[in-house]
């Protein structure tokens, strides 16, 4: 039990903490040099096209220290807010972790939030500063805003380059000496951690762990204490990264169990895996996801509904954060309104659809979760535009607001305060650490944040400028809903909550962009953007034109005059149907802009 160190790597995203990984499977000799790559923990082709830790995945490496042989347990950890109870729960599984910060780019504001994290875990701590052979890296200035900010000593902190395996084997040791064995409670029943799982046809939900107390073996039937599911291990063992079967696990170690359960929704992230017959209580921890922002999703395919549903019940299994349950709009057909942490939540979830499982989808625009209170006094929540009450029966709408921390270099200060002023919130007070940066907190709502806050952020400081959030809670709002007409039907899959203050100019500019995607028909359509029954913008398709004259050259007008009025009727007949198609893309292009 004494030679075993369980440790994590935080960081704020693209700080190296896959490079640095890279190089301890390297040093310890876990993977052979012929089978190394780049980011060899990010398993999915997606992280290593963004540069960003997506999934955890954890690794067992052997490694002799001073003369003594150690085990190394680390769990590769997501590096973005959107990730952050997958990173709580990793945190709950180790005893240790190494902070680690970008000498080009200094402290920034994923890396206090993980790092509060960490200490709320009464983590072990061993600093690092990395890149130090960039010729951008501002090694000292670094270390200075790292002693200011976490109170941590500057001859604590390490001098590494992850990529050159610069002083990677001394960052290695010191994690070792420093990081404390895990506590020996062999004796006691068996208990573990779910960390993470992922999904086998022939195993069953494989559940990710961390063995808190006691001994498991294989065979011996299991109970998950939230969900109150039973089951019977398959298998267990080891990740060296791939799987190894072993016949038990201890307490302290980190290992899979295969729980042979075929329910997907059963074995949940954060839950504790007991003995059948125990009566322990559950390990601390464990909530419920609490997602903020939902999005629809539809196959672009009716008939891949089904696929739809099984793809999302398998990302479930290693994403907690993520909910769905079915919905149905007219225009669309059949799909799930889906719950996720953020934007980039939900952007790595659609994308993993489409990769994972071949399927086209129409995503709706990001929107977050309402309270209402109405006039009688009864509170509902709003998930989707569609539940939005008539406005008449409204006494109060409150809207999630979150506490933003972010960081900017001194020289685009002006540039983020101008965006953090166009948010409609609350400004709370400024900080400025080492010589060249600033640290702004902020309040706002939830729903200006999500969507393109963080590419504007970025775009204004050239990459420089980092956020973090926070939910602060519910606030009073005021909001309508903004419904759109086509031909005098409301468009209900456009419709959605904007500030009072923005609806005339968010209607101008749906409508005007609406009349660039929707075909002309053969008579005029007017397209229309209204609240609470009031048209607050117009704009209107002209009809197709149809020369019926054309073959008609000299002779008696009357003739003439007759084509014209007959097709004048036929307009008139269409129109008076109604009946208008919008093309998917119409939707899926709306949902972009």
């Amino acid at each position: 039990m004494q030679n075993i160190r369980n440790f994590v790597i935080i960081s704020h995203v693209d700080h190296g903490k896959s490079t640095l990984a890279d190089r301890f499977l390297e040093l310890t000799n876990t993977v052979p040099q012929g089978k190394m790559r780049p980011q060899y923990l990010d398993m999915m082709d997606l992280e290593r096209e963004k540069g960003i830790t997506i999934k955890m995945q954890p690794c067992r490496m052997n490694y002799v220290f001073e003369g003594k042989p150690y085990i190394l347990n680390l769990i590769d950890t997501p590096g973005h807010a959107d990730f952050s109870y997958e990173v709580s729960r990793a945190l709950a599984a180790v005893e240790g972790a190494i902070l680690l910060v970008d000498a080009t780019k200094g402290v920034q504001a994923q890396t206090i939030y993980n790092l509060e994290l960490a200490k709320k875990q009464n983590l072990v701590i061993v600093t690092a500063v990395n890149k130090i052979d960039s010729a951008q890296a501002k090694t000292e200035e670094t270390k200075e805003e790292i002693t200011k900010i976490f109170g941590i000593k500057k001859e604590e902190i390490l001098e590494i380059s992850a990529r050159q395996g610069m002083n990677c084997e001394q960052l290695l040791g010191e994690m070792i000496k420093k990081v404390p064995a895990p506590t020996d409670n062999t004796e006691k029943p068996f208990r573990a951690l779910i960390f993470d799982s992922r999904y086998d046809s022939f195993k069953g939900v494989v559940a990710y762990v961390r063995v808190v107390d006691g001994v498991i073996k294989s065979g011996e039937k299991i109970y998950l204490t939230q969900t109150k599911a039973e089951g019977e291990i398959k298998e267990l063992g080891y990740f060296t990264p791939e799987f190894s079967s072993q016949k038990e696990l201890r307490s302290g170690e980190v290992g899979y169990i295969a729980t042979g359960i075929k329910e997907i929704g059963k074995v949940r992230v954060g839950d504790t895996i007991t003995n059948l017959k125990s009566e322990t209580e559950s390990l601390p921890g464990y909530k419920e996801s609490n997602p903020m922002v939902f999005a629809s999703l539809y196959p672009e395919d009716p008939d891949d509904f089904d696929i739809l549903k099984e793809a999302l019940g398998k990302l479930k299994l290693n994403d907690a954060a993520l909910t769905f349950e079915p919905e149905m709009k007219e225009a669309l057909g059949r799909g799930f309104l889906c719950g996720f942490l953020g934007s980039l939540h939900a952007e790595i979830t659609t994308e993993r659809i489409k990769r994972e499982f071949n399927l086209g989808l129409v995503i709706s625009r990001p929107s977050v979760v309402y309270q209402i209170v109405t006039k009688n006094d009864k509170r509902i929540t709003i998930y989707s535009t569609p539940d939005w009450p008539d406005q008449n029966d409204i006494k109060e709408i409150q809207e999630p607001w979150v506490k933003m921390e972010v960081i900017t270099p001194q020289n685009y200060l002006g540039r983020v305060m101008e965006i953090l002023g166009n948010l409609n919130g609350n400004f709370i007070q400024s900080e400025y650490f080492g010589s060249e940066k600033t640290i702004l907190i902020y309040e706002a709502p939830l729903r200006e944040v999500i969507c393109v806050f963080y590419e504007n952020l970025k775009g204004a400081t050239q990459g420089f400028a980092s956020m973090s959030y926070e939910i602060l809670g519910y606030r009073a709002g005021d909001l309508v809903k903004l419904e759109i007409l086509v031909a005098g039907e409301r468009e209900e899959a456009f419709s959605k909550i904007v500030g009072q203050k923005e609806a005339v100019e968010e209607g101008r500019r749906m409508v005007e962009r609406l009349k660039d995607l929707v075909p002309p028909q053969m008579y005029s359509v007017p397209i229309q953007a209204a609240v609470s029954g009031k048209i607050i913008a117009r704009e209107t398709i002209k009809a197709r034109r149809r020369d019926v004259i054309a073959p008609l050259y000299g002779g008696d007008y009357t003739r003439k005059r007759k084509l014209l009025e007959k097709q004048k009727k036929g307009k008139k007949e269409l129109k008076e149907k109604g009946e208008i198609h919008i093309p998917p893309k119409v939707f899926l292009e709306m949902f972009k802009s």
